[in-house]
């Protein structure tokens, strides 16, 4: 028996969406409603993850979720997606909102919060695990080691990240700056063909960090790119591309796996400065 919805169009936004998976919730097989769970929880990871990443999650086969998003109406996967981006891109609720919404839920305790964090943490550290790809990080990690100057950029949610990596590469001894843009004050004066810019932005992406990477690759610098998304628009001008998601609680993320990687990428550097 087929599960598709009998509406004949597809949802036209996500609230739609969601109402209409109130509606045919109660009549979903066991491993439809898996990834019923699954969306309800994560509705920010469906524009930056794969099929097979969200039916990992969600604990079923890709074809499972594929006839998932056929009982909502769609014809499959992509067409979904496609939907979520659209609204992903035109907005992010800003943090005010976020608490809002999770007052009116019945916010948990800190230490449920914590909790949850915690296990969203857990997942997305597996998830990256799973789809690691060696070669890209020893790509990244012999580029920088190779760099006359590594250059940190990221705006916003991202900044903490650069930070850090900016911290762990001079504990090392790897010659690295960290630029942030305060005062406006232009980056790309100082990029050199001998040089590397490892840049992080994530959905909907900093243009300020876009505009920075384009510059950075007119100059010939190497370029090593950390998003949540192989679909950014400077992914294409990059050396090397490390794609890192998180799993969100109630649209908060905490980038566990972006903090991770570059600690990582700091430590084998680190072990190959000694050696020289």
């Amino acid at each position: 028996m087929s599960t598709k919805t009998e509406t004949a169009q597809p949802p036209r936004s996500v609230s739609e969406l969601l109402d209409r998976l109130d509606h045919i919730d109660d009549s979903l097989p066991k491993r439809l409603r898996q990834c019923a769970i699954l969306l309800r929880r994560n509705i920010n990871l469906v524009a930056v993850s794969t099929v097979a990443e969200m039916a990992a999650l969600a604990d079923v086969a890709p074809s499972a979720f594929m006839r998932f998003c056929q009982a909502l109406g769609f014809s499959g996967y992509s067409e979904m997606q496609a939907l979520f981006r659209s609204e992903y891109a035109q907005s992010r609720p800003d943090y005010d909102a976020r608490l809002s919404e999770l007052r009116a839920k019945g916010a948990p305790d800190a230490t449920n919060l914590f909790a949850d964090f915690a296990e969203a943490g857990h997942k997305s550290l597996i998830n990256f695990t799973n789809s690691l790809n060696p070669d890209q990080i020893e790509a990244a990690i012999t580029l920088l080691q190779n760099a006359q100057m590594a250059h940190l950029f990221g705006m916003r949610r991202a900044y903490s990240v650069t930070t850090y990596f900016h911290y762990m590469l001079n504990k090392m001894g790897v010659p690295a700056m960290l630029h942030s843009g305060v005062g406006m004050v232009a980056a790309s004066a100082s990029f050199r063909a001998d040089d590397v810019l490892f840049a992080v932005t994530y959905a909907p992406f900093s243009s300020e960090t876009l505009d920075v990477v384009t510059e950075a690759k007119a100059r010939g610098t190497k370029i090593i790119l950390l998003t949540d998304s192989a679909d950014c628009p400077v992914a294409p001008e990059a050396d090397v591309v490390l794609v890192a998601r998180e799993v969100d609680v109630e649209a908060f993320r905490v980038p566990t796996v972006s903090m991770t990687l570059v600690t990582t990428l700091a430590v084998a550097l680190g072990q190959r400065v000694q050696k020289e």
